[in-house]
């Protein structure tokens, strides 16, 4: 399912089969689940794709062939595909261990073809075995929707009282990862959203309300999934003396001003940016011993667009995953 110019509907196209380069893997796709970024790729509203580009970054497949000098995988492993998929490691950031913010860096399904196809070649640096306990489809939103997840709550610190903002892919999988390292959560969905409430309280949340409503009790830290700018004032009403408000979107809607006493008081706002190696390294070990339970929706792969739409109205919980046959 291929992009051809931003705005437009996928098509389904026929291509060749890629080639793998040095250092990468030929991967025989099983499952690509559904992203918001691919919304805002598709969108347009991120600026600099590959196009035609064929998009998808929570790839599950297994190894078909290798390139010269692959060597971490054998023919036949299952592996995932996340959204880093290739920095210099010799940049100013990738010497400080942020390689998330490599001046170089690439990422699948946006300058690299992607999983919403029934082959990609990926750098073998950035590919990951995934845990025995997990079949395919659900393992396929650990790989962006739970490392993002992941990511936002490390940068949360040690917050004991976290909110979500947002409760979809990412919020559904990290509030479990919350809640089995002894923190409290407290889910904050659109108004009126009573489906999505009962969802984030079946998997541990001790409150849930709507975006407009505060919290029992306030927060250490509220993690923003959802890609709202006015969130963001909102958030740090909820916030306790020293909280953090942590963006976890590759694209959000303007932020509107606010007074400067919502800040105040060591209050912070800091943004996440892609992943690292570690942080997929740190939620594959995590997440079979919580353990995490995805909520996963399949569509068939030509039915990407679909899935899309239904991700952009809000009309599943959890994470939709594209099957491909």
């Amino acid at each position: 399912m291929q992009l051809r110019a931003a705005k437009e509907p996928l098509r389904l196209v026929e291509l060749p089969v890629p080639a793998p380069a040095r250092g990468q893997v030929l991967i025989r796709v099983s499952v690509c689940a559904v992203c918001r970024t691919d919304l805002h790729i598709v969108n347009g509203e991120l600026s600099e794709p590959k196009l035609p580009l064929v998009i998808g970054h929570m790839i599950v497949g297994r190894v078909e062939a290798a390139g010269e000098g692959a060597q971490r995988f054998a023919s036949g492993d299952r592996i995932g595909v996340p959204w880093l998929g290739y920095v210099d490691e010799t940049c100013r950031f990738c010497r400080r261990g942020l390689e998330n913010l490599c001046v170089n860096g690439r990422f699948t399904g946006y300058q690299v073809d992607g999983g919403y196809a029934e082959f990609c070649a990926a750098d073998e640096r950035f590919c990951f075995a995934l845990p025995e306990g997990y079949d395919d489809l659900h393992a396929a939103p650990l790989l962006c929707a739970g490392l993002i997840g992941y990511r936002a709550l490390r940068l949360a610190g040690d917050a004991e009282r976290v909110g979500l903002y947002g409760f979809g892919d990412s919020a559904h999988i990290i509030a479990q990862v919350a809640r089995y390292q002894g923190r409290r959560v407290f889910a904050f969905t659109s108004p009126g959203d009573t489906k999505k409430q009962q969802f984030a309280r079946s998997l541990g949340a001790e409150w849930a309300g709507d975006s407009t409503t505060p919290p029992p009790e306030p927060l250490d830290a509220a993690l923003i999934f959802a890609p709202v700018g006015a969130l963001v004032p909102a958030a740090l009403k909820t916030l306790d003396p020293g909280g953090v408000v942590v963006c976890a979107g590759i694209h959000m809607s303007d932020i509107p001003s606010f007074s400067y006493d919502l800040l105040w008081m060591e209050r912070q706002i800091r943004s996440v940016a892609n992943l690292t190696r570690r942080d997929g390294e740190e939620l594959l070990e995590i997440a079979p011993r919580v353990p995490v339970r995805t909520e996963v929706h399949p569509y068939p792969l030509d039915q990407a667009n679909t899935a899309l739409d239904d991700l952009a109205h809000g009309r599943f919980e959890g994470a939709a995953v594209l099957t491909v046959a």
